[in-house]
């Protein structure tokens, strides 16, 4: 394809992230306004890790709208 190999692990790095986020357990409040990400989530921690993201910031960010 003529992709250089550093520019495939990356690609394989983000791909691989993207998947880990699917696998993600949100537990919705009743209401629906409110949801909570278990911090012992191994997809999460997967998902930080691949990206270099901080595991607090993104289990905050991705429950929070503002």
């Amino acid at each position: 394809v003529g992709v250089k190999e550093s520019h495939q692990t990356t690609i394989f790095r983000i791909i691989a992230a993207i998947l880990h986020l699917g696998n993600l357990e949100i537990h919705a409040s009743r209401d629906g306004d409110v949801c909570r990400l278990s911090s012992e989530d191994k997809h999460l921690k997967n998902f930080c890790s691949l990206l270099g993201v901080e595991h607090s910031q993104m289990q905050h960010w991705l429950c929070h709208r503002k």
